[in-house]
């Protein structure tokens, strides 16, 4: 909800949150990998790894709007150019901090290593689906509506966010 408010749009919101099976199936797929359970650990992974990618989608989504405002045609390809590096190195630097916990040395190793492996899996994932299947989710929602401004004024004649291009 607090989505379909900031953007003003259900189907925004649902484009952002369509990156969460991606996520998931990468952690539960990097878990299986590595012979690890579910446990409070790697759930915790999980949620940590859907907040970076949901914040990915939103930096991407935002993005592809401002094009989309101009009436740019090509404005989801062109907000997944623009937002390739902030996307890899937000994903990349939170990989890499990770590394240490999922080696697992020490005593407690074993039991945080689930939390990093979760991470890195669901970050892998997101990363390549924030680039590749979120804009093309995006054309195929958003690609045939022109953009209005979403004004919450009743007497502003722009106060439509999408209508249906003829």
């Amino acid at each position: 909800m607090l989505l379909a408010i900031s953007f003003q749009s259900f189907r925004l919101s649902l484009v952002i949150l369509s990156i969460i099976p991606a996520v998931i199936t990468g952690s539960l797929l990097f878990l299986v990998l590595t012979g690890k359970t579910l446990n409070i650990q790697s759930y915790m992974g999980i949620i940590m790894a859907v907040g970076v990618a949901i914040s990915n989608s939103i930096l991407y989504i935002t993005n592809t709007q401002k094009y989309k405002k101009q009436n740019n045609p090509q404005a989801y390809l062109i907000g997944a150019n623009n937002r390739l590096r902030p996307i890899l190195m937000t994903s990349l630097a939170m990989i890499a901090g990770m590394i240490p916990m999922t080696v697992g040395l020490g005593e407690v190793g074993e039991q945080t290593a689930p939390l990093g492996i979760a991470v890195i899996g669901g970050l892998i994932f997101s990363a390549i689906s924030t680039l590749v299947f979120l804009p093309l989710m995006y054309s195929r929602t958003m690609g045939h509506l022109a953009y209005r401004n979403p004004s919450l004024d009743p007497d502003d004649q722009n106060s439509r966010f999408y209508i249906a291009s003829n």
